[in-house]
């Protein structure tokens, strides 16, 4: 934070007081600040004053804060409030303590499997809920990835943030021709080309985001954005694998997938990437997941060339979010105007003698031809074969719709979920964008909802059979803790918790409370008659005094010290004369 800074200790709308610059984006400075009314430490978004005044850019500063409201995740950060004042218009928004993953990949260069999955999954996730709730987020990079000091990973910076209608992609990330907003080194080819986009942009630079922390370097670097835009285009994000050794073949089968140069050929939203993710995650072996990375030795993380950090925490000039000029050259080609005219200064009678007219009417021919033949054939290929549309998410009959409309229709099976609500579609197989024969049926897998299993009673059972018959529930076996019992027999099951009865998931675990038997009667020889009446009234058992002048120690008890007894039972104790 600088002191010439115009926001420095400066109370927005009466509420917020700027204290510490954290962060300069592209079209928004962060700082952190306290809420003097709730006395809370908040972080504040507020945007550039040269854009302030602009229409367009002020409507999307506040179309985030209303998106990123309807998201309750605890892995997005939360917005508290937006607002604006003469000075500033701002959001305020959760403060995460911590730093960015951009930070770790600095300081590291890059990450084993195994930390890469625990950053990579809860970004999914939380994708995963902004996509269901119809969000595209479109601006996934290291910078807008916060990991807590507990280790807690949160998506910040929705400033980018595509509400789709009804899921139906109509809309380009562009603001106009030759121009679009992003971050250069994570977008997708139909940003470039400025096509219509949908969630999966965003699963395209999670792809890219774990290739990056798998090696440490982008897949896709330049000397500026019309070369690293180019390579999005026109060249493959290549297997981590080749960089990183350790990383397997599911690995980069997964960023391959994310990364496709074809959305349809990408998982369809973050949820459908995120399960292929924990799939791959539980077939890898811990040498694996833990082999070191060996860009983690590097004394300095390999990032493209001209992308150096500045000293203060300004991204790299290819990292920050801006609005991008567009290289003609990579723009989609414009049809050329075809004149019949002939060209100046040819003689029109040379262009229609006989000699000039036979090519051009066999080359005719021949066009008409091939015109025909490709017709007959595209025809014939579209009345025996149809794509795959995408049914993720919608309900039985809608899918029954979709698929019909495309002409084919579908198999259903159901299987549980703990992501996807119950009578949505998980998936289907072939999967979304595969060209299948009309006459074959599509399979598609409905969730049932997340699976749940009921508790056993397992009490009064001894500890190993309580065990098996957890196992047999589908349930574990927990932690275990001993307590006396008058009616349980040593060795078996008291309670447990969750109680009988209740609902799991598969594979919880279940603590048992195990009897240690009954109460032992305690050894009150040679003790006072007032100090062992006490000693067995505390054990939990009723003292009965033995003896003509029972005034000195004790000298026998029945039953004998260490028996089993049932609480409230009697303890006779003799007390000698001296």
């Amino acid at each position: 934070m600088t002191l010439d800074d115009p926001l420095y200790g400066v109370l927005l709308d009466g509420r917020y007081r700027v204290e510490q610059r954290i962060a300069v984006g592209g079209m928004s400075t962060v700082y952190r600040g306290t809420d003097t009314r709730l006395d809370r430490t908040v972080a504040l978004k507020v945007m550039h004053p040269s854009l302030a005044g602009d229409a367009d850019f002020s409507a999307r500063f506040i179309r985030e804060a209303k998106a990123v409201a309807r998201l309750a995740h605890p892995n997005v950060v939360n917005v508290l409030d937006q607002g604006a004042d003469p000075r500033a218009v701002f959001m305020a928004m959760e403060y995460v303590p911590g730093r960015n993953l951009r930070d770790v990949l600095r300081d590291r260069g890059a990450l084993s499997v195994r930390a890469a999955l625990d950053v990579l999954e809860p970004v999914l996730a939380a994708l995963g809920a902004a996509h269901r709730a119809g969000l595209v987020h479109r601006d996934v990079k290291p910078e807008n990835v916060l990991i807590t000091d507990n280790g807690m990973v949160k998506v910040a910076d929705f400033g980018l943030v595509r509400i789709l209608p009804n899921g139906d992609a109509t809309a380009a990330s562009t603001t106009e021709t030759g121009q679009l907003m992003g971050t250069v080194s994570y977008l997708a080819p139909e940003q470039i080309r400025q096509e219509p986009t949908d969630q999966r942009v965003d699963v395209y630079a999670a792809g890219i985001l774990l290739y990056e922390m798998l090696t440490g370097a982008k897949p896709h670097t330049g000397e500026n954005a019309a070369q690293v835009m180019y390579r999005h285009l026109h060249e493959d994000v290549p297997p981590p694998s080749s960089a990183a050794p350790a990383v397997g073949p599911e690995l980069d089968a997964i960023v391959a997938a994310a990364t496709a140069r074809d959305p349809q050929a990408r998982p369809w939203d973050a949820v459908e990437l995120l399960a292929s993710v924990q799939r791959a995650r539980r077939s890898l072996p811990a040498a694996q997941l833990d082999a070191e990375p060996p860009a983690s030795t590097s004394p300095t993380p390999r990032y493209g060339p001209g992308e150096a950090t500045a000293v203060i925490e300004k991204v790299p000039a290819l990292d920050r979010t801006s609005v991008l000029e567009v290289p003609p050259e990579l723009l989609p080609p414009v049809r050329p105007v075809v004149n019949d005219d002939p060209p100046r200064g040819l003689p029109g009678r040379a262009l229609r003698s006989g000699s000039g007219r036979r090519p051009l009417i066999w080359s005719a021919v021949l066009a008409v031809v091939l015109l025909l033949v490709g017709g007959i054939t595209y025809a014939l290929s579209n009345a025996v074969y149809a794509t795959v549309p995408s049914v993720l998410g919608q309900d039985r009959e809608q899918a029954v719709a979709t698929l019909d409309r495309a002409g084919l229709h579908g198999a259903f099976s159901e299987q549980f979920s703990e992501s996807v609500r119950a009578g949505q579609v998980i998936s289907t197989d072939p999967g979304v964008g595969t060209r299948v024969r009309k006459s074959d049926a599509v399979k598609v897998v409905l969730s049932r909802g997340p699976e749940r299993v009921q508790v056993p009673d397992v009490t009064g059972r001894p500890q190993a059979d309580a065990a098996k018959a957890l196992g047999e529930a589908r349930l574990t076996a927990g932690t275990s803790n001993e307590e006396f019992s008058d009616t349980v027999p040593k060795g078996s099951v008291i309670s447990t918790a969750p109680s009988a009865g209740s609902r799991l998931a598969p594979d919880s675990p279940v603590a048992l409370t195990v009897s240690k038997g009954m109460h032992l009667v305690p050894d009150v020889k040679d003790l006072s008659k007032e100090d062992a009446a006490k000693a067995l009234q505390d054990a939990g058992f009723v003292p009965e005094v033995a003896g003509l002048f029972p005034i000195g120690k004790v000298t026998g008890q029945s039953p004998a010290a260490g028996t089993p007894a049932k609480q409230g039972s009697t303890v006779t104790i003799t007390v000698s004369l001296f």
